[in-house]
């Protein structure tokens, strides 16, 4: 275990913490937005990098789509930025297309400092407290992330939040997950045991059905290539919320990713309900990644688990709503094989 300065952010400063598992695993986990900066496991060929980052706090502030980030305090997206809360009507930052609001707004969870409460080799754990009306968002709301190691290489994430006033709460795991270092994931092996989607408008607003993927291009049932065939000559792209169950107490698989190139593989499983695949395709930040790597489009692809995007302005939609003497609790594994 170790712990550095990685930077400031507005002169309050941001620490890497790197964990390790006994089996030769190391996470770098950022004090700014509960990043993984990087994250490094065993394969058949030696240590693989399996996620992107980026090499400078600046970066980060300046150019990251959210890798490796929690976003939050409502993770994907709100119509309008606004929902209504026990007869209130709550406006949020509309941060995604002038009008919609996205991860919490431009300044939610996965863009600020947090603080690092404790750390060992194979753990750390860091705490945010936003405050009644942060993002327009109502109640004090104090979150708890906790990344660990289970060996060999399983890298858990342990989320709780409390508030003192009724809220909504939906947090998401953001890293960009590419097995093999190749220039895109095209080639990389989906399965996602969902049955169904949330159907999506044209600026990827639910519309509030829920559609089977049996006939679409949206059927990952049977694991196969994020290369699809679309319109026009060019291949499909993903940013889709596939509906799992309805959220319990026990972890359930939700998604397995699979390199053809070196063999390493990734299952997720979590307690969520949902989880959002995104391919990553309008990924070209004008910086290196880690390695002195330039990231293009699809460098990596996010498996996020999460509740059903504006789920507050659909009621047939799982409930995010969390209330004083509640816990929100999410529990999700990335095993690494």
């Amino acid at each position: 275990m170790s712990i550095c300065l990685f930077g400031e952010d507005a002169g309050r400063p941001v620490h890497e913490v790197t964990i390790r598992s006994k089996a030769g695993a190391e996470a770098k986990i950022l004090s700014w937005g509960a990043v993984v900066r990087d994250l490094i496991v065993p394969s058949k060929t030696g240590p693989q990098r399996v996620v992107l980052g980026l090499n400078s706090l600046e970066d980060y502030i300046a150019h990251s789509p959210h890798y490796g980030a929690l976003a939050g305090r409502f993770a994907n997206r709100i119509r309008n930025g606004r929902f209504t809360l026990d007869g209130e009507t709550y406006q949020l930052d509309q941060n995604f297309l002038g009008k919609h609001g996205l991860h919490g707004g431009s300044a939610g969870f996965g863009k600020r400092p947090w603080q690092v409460a404790h750390n060992d080799e194979n753990s750390v754990t860091l705490t945010l407290f936003s405050h009644d009306g942060d993002g327009g968002f109502p109640g004090n709301l104090t979150v708890t992330c906790r990344y660990s190691f289970v060996e060999p290489a399983n890298l858990r994430a342990e989320i709780t939040a409390t508030t003192d006033k009724a809220t909504i709460v939906n947090l998401a795991l953001h890293s960009y997950y590419n097995l093999d270092g190749s220039a895109d994931i095209l080639d990389h092996i989906v399965q996602i045991p969902a049955d169904f989607i949330s159907t999506l408008d044209a600026e990827l607003i639910p519309t509030g059905e829920i559609r089977s993927v049996t006939g679409t291009p949206f059927d990952f049932r049977t694991p196969r290539a994020v290369r699809f065939a679309g319109e026009g000559g060019d291949f499909f792209k993903y940013d889709q919320n596939f509906m799992l169950s309805t959220r319990g107490g026990t972890l359930r698989h939700a998604a397995t990713v699979t390199s053809p190139k070196n063999g390493l593989s990734m299952e997720v499983h979590t307690t969520e309900p949902c989880i959002q695949f995104y391919d990553g395709v309008k990924m070209k930040p004008p910086v290196p990644g880690l390695g002195g790597v330039m990231y293009g489009a699809r460098a990596g692809l996010c498996l996020e688990p999460q509740n059903v995007p504006d789920s507050p302005n659909v009621s047939h939609f799982p409930s995010p709503v969390l209330r004083p003497g509640e816990v929100y609790r999410q529990v999700t594994d990335y095993r690494f094989k």
